[in-house]
């Protein structure tokens, strides 16, 4: 079977609602261009990772993914970066993983893949993997940390430096998740980053998350210090903050930005919300959508995210064409697909 990304079905999973078709008709039928390159996704195998979702509970691979991605941009043309994730709780789950994401990515020239590590993998057996997997990069998570609590985990820990050098030398991309309480604000983040990415400069490093800028003063504070970074990227995914976004246009420009819907996150329903020096995750069962005149249906948080980078792209007052290169050619080209 192959999984075509030229063009897609406009009909809704049956995670779609009434409110979400509203939604995208009223906000992104208008914004959105033809083409989505989703540089922030994942697949994954039933009882492997901990992501559900209603209705797919055997898992999603490409063909069940491109279904999905209907809802947040029915009728476009699609190409994806599919990440590779594992839990530390799974033994075998992260081999499974890689080789699954292999097989999926393999179903399309326009899917790529990236090759789950951990902390103490050996790097020479990495790129021998990558490489017999046919992947394009590696994915890192803060969980395999050895630092306690992991959410304050310095990048060095889970993304240690001799598989920065391997993928320095294959010319890779990575895709980082940074935590930390200020995420990119933290100065031994910072540190980190600029170090990396000065010292290999053949590697492509994406910040996942809009530098997890969920609280936006976080990027506004610590993305002039990465000015200049040829090999350096961000992801929007899942970021229901407009100014995280902005951000990066303004201080970076918007040839560094790239869209992601962070599937499964982007069909759960709520959004994220910048507060205090930092953030919060409001669900469709977190008790604050009122009732009776100012009840708020909550749609899918893809489609939150979305408007979030539609109104940075306008305050920003980017063109059609830049506009695109956010949605397509900016990952098209790191990712070398035609």
């Amino acid at each position: 079977m192959t999984a075509s990304p030229r063009r897609l079905s406009t009909i809704a999973s049956p995670l779609q609602r009434a409110e979400d078709h509203a939604f995208f008709e009223r906000e992104l039928a208008g914004f959105l261009p033809d083409r989505i390159f989703d540089a922030h996704c994942h697949l994954w195998r039933a009882g492997d990772v901990p992501f559900k979702l209603p209705g797919y509970e055997q898992g999603v691979g490409a063909a069940e993914y491109l279904a999905l991605l209907a809802d947040l941009h029915p009728g476009r043309e699609y190409a994806a970066l599919f990440l590779s994730f594992a839990m530390p709780d799974q033994p075998g789950s992260r081999d499974r993983m890689n080789a699954f994401i292999a097989q999926q990515t393999a179903l399309d020239p326009r899917f790529r893949g990236e090759f789950f590590v951990q902390p103490g993998d050996d790097p020479e057996w990495v790129r021998q993997e990558v490489r017999r997997l046919g992947l394009h990069g590696l994915k890192c998570y803060h969980t395999f940390s050895a630092s306690q609590p992991t959410w304050q985990a310095g990048i060095e820990t889970f993304l240690p430096e001799p598989l920065v050098q391997v993928a320095h030398e294959e010319g890779w991309v990575i895709t980082l998740h940074i935590v930390k309480s200020r995420a990119v604000a933290d100065r031994e983040n910072l540190e980190c980053i600029a170090r990396y990415c000065r010292k290999y400069p053949n590697q492509k490093l994406i910040l996942a998350h809009s530098a997890r800028g969920f609280q936006p003063t976080h990027n506004l504070e610590g993305l002039p210090a990465l000015r200049g970074l040829d090999n350096l990227w961000f992801d929007t995914s899942a970021n229901c903050e407009p100014i995280a976004h902005q951000a990066i246009l303004r201080i970076l420009g918007h040839e560094r930005l790239m869209y992601g819907s962070d599937l499964p996150i982007s069909h759960f329903r709520g959004r994220s919300l910048g507060a205090g020096d930092s953030f919060v995750w409001l669900y469709e069962q977190t008790p604050v959508w009122g009732e009776r005149h100012n009840k708020v249906d909550p749609v899918l948080i893809g489609l939150e995210h979305l408007r979030s980078v539609k109104w940075a792209c306008w305050s920003e007052r980017l063109t059609d064409s830049q506009i695109e290169d956010v949605f397509w050619n900016n990952a098209a080209r790191l990712l070398n697909v035609s």
